[in-house]
Order: structure tokens, then C-alpha cells, then sequence
């Protein structure tokens, strides 16, 4: 293509994998709610990678680390961004191509970076304000 092209198509390529990536641990983290059917997170993330239409690269890497440690206790909560998932919502924004999936995975990160703390924070003393509704005090 065209001069540029090529880091635009690497741009969406970062886009695409933070989406993938923001539901592979959405769904994880839904199954690991569930501690009634104390399901074993590393054979779950093993069988989808053989004949499953989510399997992929993502998922071997997955299944591999909670091979080792299903709990991840050690691992603080905090995803980075490198920048390129913010292009590519911005881009799409700019263009009015829809991409939330894209755009919501960068939300998160930045979620994850305590960037909307002071944001819960508001909103739970709204909800104490308007309804009477308890808000949890730090220790």
C-alpha cells in the first residue's frame, strides 16, 4: 500500500489483539466467579487451544501461565498501554468507523491503571446522596 500504510495496518493489528486479549480475561474471570463448579482455569484454557474457534496464540501463551499459577495472586491488577490501542479508537473515531470492542479494551487499561478511581468514587457518593446507598470506607 500507499507510504504509511503499514504502520496503519500494524496500528489495528495492536487494536485487534487488546480486544481479543480484554475478552479472552473477561471470560476467565467470569468462570473463576463461579467457585461452585471449581473449575480448573489451565484445562479449560488447554482444550480451547485444540479445536476451539477462540483457540490462537493468546490462548497457548494463556494455558502456559496458568499451567504454573491458576490463582495469579502475585500479579497486581495493572495492564499497561503502549499507546497504539489509544491510535486506534482515536482513528476510528476520527473516520466514524465503529469500534467499540477496540475502544472499550483501551478503556480498560486505563481502568486498570486506577485512572477512573476518582470517577467510582463520585458515583458511589452519588448513589449514597440520592439513595441513601452505603459507601465503602477505606481502611
Amino acid at each position: 500500500g500507499a507510504g504509511g500504510s503499514g504502520e496503519f495496518v500494524k496500528m489495528v493489528h495492536k487494536g485487534i489483539e487488546d480486544g481479543r486479549m480484554q475478552a479472552v480475561g473477561e471470560g476467565f474471570a467470569l468462570m473463576k466467579s463461579r467457585e461452585d463448579f471449581d473449575m480448573d482455569m489451565a484445562a479449560i484454557a488447554e482444550m480451547w487451544r485444540h479445536g476451539s474457534v477462540v483457540r490462537s496464540w493468546l490462548l497457548d501463551l494463556t494455558a502456559d501461565f496458568l499451567r504454573e499459577d491458576q490463582q495469579l495472586e502475585g500479579i497486581e491488577p495493572h495492564v499497561a498501554d503502549s499507546g497504539e490501542g489509544r491510535w486506534t479508537a482515536i482513528e476510528g473515531i476520527e473516520q466514524g468507523v465503529p469500534t467499540p470492542v477496540m475502544s472499550l479494551a483501551t478503556m480498560m487499561r486505563f481502568s486498570s491503571q486506577g485512572k477512573g478511581d476518582y470517577g467510582n468514587r463520585l458515583l458511589a457518593m452519588m448513589r449514597k446522596g440520592f439513595g441513601g446507598h452505603a459507601v465503602t470506607e477505606k481502611d
